[in-house]
């Protein structure tokens, strides 16, 4: 028996990087996975057989989180064919970055509707499933711009912050009902994204870090895994920075 047997978990952004870690991490642990991202492609398909293969549900949604109507609709399909929604990882999220006397109005709409609003979209789909429920595990992906800003990420930060204070206004609301929110805040995460820096900005990175290392999208799934499960059945309304102790 799995940490999350049984369980069902409803994932924003997950057909590749940390959210189709986090969700690998959940099937591992026996848990259904239902999961959006802007269209189910290639990618899309290729995670949920990966998934699958570990013997429980998947099916991918195409969606734009930051649509509400849309978020809306997603849960109400995932409460119908999955039966429950447990855990709902806020993970979708982009970067248009740039100095703030440069920043266009596009780009701080853009990233606070993807990283901010869609947060408050499913929450908000989700919580009176959960109140019926009388119990749910919600979790932010934040990052630790969210907590200590970065220069020419100005919008980026300000949703990350926006996702913990939600974190924490919801862990407020809705304890009472048994639902518990937290946001997690990666540091220096090899992904992708950051593979494609150079050389040099990732050696500056990581000397700035006392392990020593970026941190992997499993350190994410790991964080997510206990978040998520009856491990943290008393732990509500935290950030924790998974960073390697870049940030004290």
């Amino acid at each position: 028996m799995g940490l999350l047997s049984g369980k069902t978990a409803l994932i924003t952004g997950a057909a590749r990087g940390i959210g189709k870690a986090i969700a690998v991490k959940f099937a591992q642990e026996g848990a259904n996975i239902a999961f959006t991202d802007l269209v189910i492609d290639e990618n899309g398909q290729a995670t949920e057989k990966e998934i699958e293969a570990y013997g429980v549900k998947c099916k991918g949604y195409a969606s734009n989180a930051a649509d509400f109507a849309q978020s809306e609709e997603v849960v109400k399909q995932v409460k119908e064919e999955f039966g429950a929604i447990d855990i709902l990882i806020n993970n979708a999220g982009i970067t248009k970055d740039g100095l703030m006397l440069r920043m266009t109005e596009a780009q701080w709409d853009a990233v606070i509707g993807v990283n901010l609003k869609s947060a408050f979209n499913f929450i908000h789909a989700c919580v009176p499933v959960m109140m019926r429920q009388r119990g749910g595990s919600i979790i932010n992906m934040a990052s630790v711009v969210g907590v200590h800003g970065n220069a020419g990420q100005a919008n980026y930060a300000a949703s990350k912050a926006g996702m913990i204070a939600l974190a924490k206004s919801v862990a407020q609301e809705m304890g009472p009902k048994g639902i518990r929110a937290n946001a997690i805040a990666p540091g220096f995460i090899d992904t992708a994204m950051t593979q494609q820096l150079s050389e040099d900005i990732r050696k500056e990175w990581t000397s700035k870090i006392p392990l020593r290392r970026g941190g992997t999208t499993e350190d994410i799934a790991n964080t997510a895994l206990f978040l998520a499960s009856d491990l943290s059945s008393y732990v509500s309304g935290q950030v924790i920075q998974v960073d390697g102790g870049m940030n004290m």
